[in-house]
């Protein structure tokens, strides 16, 4: 999903004129979203530089360098928050750059309201009862829930955080090794009001519903796919819930996690 909000903001800064011909375009990124800036971004010649926390997966750092971004890595125990912090520094140094600002950019959530959620509606003829999502950037389950809520006030919307970062539930947030949600503190991209609750989970609970997936049904996803998945399961197990469409997002691949606690057990 990471792919559309990455074009879509580079695509507004053309509009607007802020990115001019040549330019840089900076962003602090666990990963995904620093791969589609980094794809567009070689496709219409521009100069990518990613900040990312030295936790992130391998694949993903590869995959960055291999569309020619550069990579500046920040301290694992900042988290998102200081890799956040370095992009600012970065983009205030640099000439003709823009900061990508993916946590607060509005066409982040419009291209989730425009994309993402008239697919789950189309997809589900409008009979959707649930929809439940990580929170990254926030931009998925705003965009989608806002929508939603709008054409069906009685859907219900879920956020999902890692249970040792519950910093939407329980103000805390902490190291975790669901790479791709739950931030060091909250993007102002996520609209809370279009919220019912957040459910925690945990790191093993969304590493071996993601393993699950791959072995039970061929889909071969990322771990905060894993967690998406096993909260809309807990939703689907609850009695008021029978007969309900809930509806969830497999965010992103597996193989970008080969080198993580993901596929520890099974790596050569």
């Amino acid at each position: 999903v990471k792919d559309r909000i990455g074009k879509a903001i580079i695509d507004a800064a053309e509009a607007d004129g802020s990115l001019q011909p040549g330019g840089t375009i900076v962003e602090a990124t666990s990963g995904n979203t620093g791969i589609a800036l980094a794809l567009v971004g070689a496709a219409r010649g521009y100069k990518v530089i990613l900040t990312m926390p030295e936790t992130m997966s391998n694949e993903r750092r590869v995959m960055l360098r291999a569309y020619g971004a550069e990579i500046v890595l920040t301290p694992g125990a900042a988290g998102m928050q200081g890799a956040v912090d370095k992009a600012n520094e970065i983009v205030a140094s640099e000439d003709n750059a823009i900061l990508a600002n993916q946590f607060a950019h509005p066409a982040n959530l419009k291209i989730h309201r425009e994309t993402t959620a008239e697919e789950v509606w189309n997809d589900t003829d409008g009979k959707v009862d649930i929809f439940v999502a990580g929170v990254g950037t926030g931009g998925t389950v705003s965009g989608v829930g806002q929508v939603l809520k709008e054409r069906k006030p009685e859907v219900q919307v879920y956020a999902v955080e890692p249970t040792a970062s519950p910093l939407l539930s329980a103000g805390k947030a902490g190291p975790h090794k669901i790479q791709g949600i739950g931030a060091n503190f909250i993007p102002e991209v996520l609209d809370r009001k279009v919220l019912d609750d957040v459910i925690t989970v945990s790191n093993e609970d969304a590493i071996a519903t993601s393993r699950d997936l791959a072995v039970k049904d061929g889909i071969l996803g990322g771990i905060s796919s894993g967690g998406n998945v096993w909260a809309a399961l807990q939703l689907a197990q609850k009695e008021e819930n029978a007969g309900k469409t809930i509806v969830t997002v497999v965010t992103d691949y597996g193989e970008r996690y080969v080198s993580t606690v993901l596929y520890e057990d099974i790596r050569d």
